[in-house]
Order: structure tokens, then sequence, then C-alpha cells
């Protein structure tokens, strides 16, 4: 099968837990993997651990990148208040450091609030995931996408051109660093055009099982009121737009062919995709966008438990459909 990770910064922790449980079950082979944003990361360190110590180096490879991540973080200004600790709320919606910092990054660009361009995320890569591991990986395929800023359009780094500015460019939000250069051309977060790139998985890989792990909740009852409900509103309906499009072009194509709309030699040049899904909708929708910068020890921590937890009813639920059929509606699910 191959994985589609989403972006959505802490929140990709529950990824690591998800990819955690997969590692375990040797039933489960992986082909290729579509990651972007914090889901770029997950599949580089995935990769690179894989490359240097098969399933186990690949579990021991995420938890080393996702605790470094918690250790920077404690002197991080996006920290809980004593009475969100106490309450024990994970959102950082009283944070007077991420107040401020959101403040400034609507006043100011990060060119003038950054001008040396500090990233905290690159000495973190840079110590955690080998470039020449994650490249020289035979096992399974990387796909990482960035957004070209000049085109408007996404870019797709495979293996051979996956680099550490790669990686920051996909992980690159506009309001806080300023944009990676790659080839001459600027680059923002990949979740605005690919989140994650499902297209590379269709197209690069010999498997038709692609199963999506989903960590933007798709549904919220009721209307977004105060304004970090609809910043937050906002946040997930953008990063799960171009995941909209891409499943209803999967759909359209699996109704062709289940039609038999299509007639050789045209119907042989496309693949009736079989979807899964693992996510937590329900546990997703607790949470809103500030505690995507919450990068605490405990909060990864119960991420990934929850992950773990998902990926572990997925298995039990539905593993069985794999290389059978879709174990999500997408019509229902997307369209």
């Amino acid at each position: 099968m191959s994985l589609a990770l989403q972006g959505g910064g802490a929140h990709g922790a529950f990824t690591w837990g998800v990819l955690d449980r997969l590692l375990e079950d040797d039933r489960i082979a992986i082909e290729a993997v579509s990651g972007t944003s914090a889901g770029a990361m997950n599949a580089a360190a995935l990769a690179a651990g894989y490359a240097q110590g098969g399933r186990e180096g690949a579990r021991r490879a995420l938890d080393r990148f996702w605790t470094s991540t918690s250790e920077r973080s404690v002197f991080s200004p996006f920290q809980r208040t004593p009475l969100d600790r106490l309450l024990g709320r994970w959102n950082l919606d009283h944070s007077p450091g991420y107040l401020w910092f959101n403040l400034l990054g609507r006043l100011f660009s990060p060119y003038q609030t950054n001008p040396l361009n500090h990233h905290p995320l690159r000495d973190i890569l840079a110590g955690q995931i080998d470039m020449e591991a994650v490249r020289a990986c035979r096992a399974l395929r990387v796909f990482v996408t960035a957004t070209n800023v000049r085109t408007g359009r996404p870019r797709v780094f495979g293996q051979e051109d996956l680099s550490l500015d790669a990686l920051l460019a996909s992980v690159c939000l506009p309001h806080l660093f300023q944009a990676v250069e790659i080839d001459g051309d600027p680059y923002w977060d990949g979740g605005y055009m690919g989140n994650p790139a499902i297209w590379p998985l269709i197209y690069g890989c010999q498997t038709a099982d692609v199963v999506l792990v989903q960590i933007n909740p798709l549904v919220r009852e009721g209307t977004p009121r105060t304004s970090l409900e609809i910043d937050n509103r906002m946040n997930e309906i953008a990063f799960n737009s171009s995941l909209m499009h891409e499943m209803r072009a999967i759909a359209f194509v699996q109704r062709l062919l289940e039609q038999d709309a299509l007639k050789e030699p045209v119907a042989s040049r496309y693949k009736n995709m079989r979807v899964h899904m693992i996510g937590d909708e329900e546990g997703m929708r607790t949470l809103g966008v500030t505690s995507k910068f919450n990068a605490e020890r405990d909060f990864l921590e119960h991420l990934k438990a929850a992950g773990r937890a998902c990926a572990g009813r997925w298995l039990e639920a539905t593993s069985g459909d794999l290389g059978i059929r879709s174990s999500v509606n997408v019509r229902e699910t997307f369209l």
C-alpha cells in the first residue's frame, strides 16, 4: 500500500503514532509515502530510519525526531497557561506568546520580524534526519509537496530531489517564515496546493491501495462565531481543499471504470484506486488551530497514543480490504 500523510503542525504527532503502529505489523508493506508539511517530516524520518534499520529503525527515527521537537519546545514562546495545564486544555488560545506572535504576524512580515531567517526546524532536521539515507532508501519511495509562490502550483519533490530545503519549503508558513528558495523559485507550505498530494501515488506506484492519514477534521457542526473559531475553520477548510479536489477526481474515475464507460485501450491507462483512511475526526475536533503550535512532550505523546489506537482499530476492522476494495466511500466522505 501507499501512505498519504497530511500536514498540521504538532498534530503530525498523531501520524507518528499511526506509523509506529503500522510498522509493528509485518502484514503491512509500504511501497511509497506522500507527505506535506508535518507529513513530509514524518515521511522523511520514516525513510531515513527504514534505510538504516528497517521497520525498527524507522520507528526509532520517528521517535528521535518528535522527541527532539518536544525538547526544543521548552524554549518556545508558545506555551499553555497554568490554568490551561490545570484544566487539561491543549489549545494555546490564551497563551500570551501565541497571541503576541499572531498579532505581529498580521502587522509585520517575517522579512521584518525575522530578518536573519532563523528556522527552528532546520537544526532539528539536520540533526535527526539523514537526507542521504532518505535519498538512498530503496524500500519505499518518498514524495514531498511544496507550493511555488511565483506560479501558485504544487511542486512534488521526488526522492532524488529531496533536500533539507525541500522539507523546510513544505513546512513554510508564510506569516512565520521567509519563503524557501529552491532553483530560483520561492516556496511556501505545501498544504495550500497538496495536503497531501495523492497523484504521485497514483502514477508513481504499482499498488492501487492508498491509505490517507487524516489529521484535519472534514466536518465541524455549527457556525464559527469568535475570531479564533473562524481562523480555525478557515485553516481546516484551506488545508483540506486540495484533498477534496483530488478525491473528486478519484471518484470520477472510479465511476467511469465501474460503469465500463471507458473502453480499451483508454481504460487500461486508468487505475481504479482503493481508498482507505485512518483518522480521529471526533478527537481532532476538540483541538483548534492554536494547538498546532503546541509541541510540548505531553501533548505529542497524547497525539501519538491517539494515532496508535486509531491505527490499531483500523488494522482490526479494515486491513482485510487491502488489495480487494476501498474501505472508505469516497463520494460520501469527500463529495
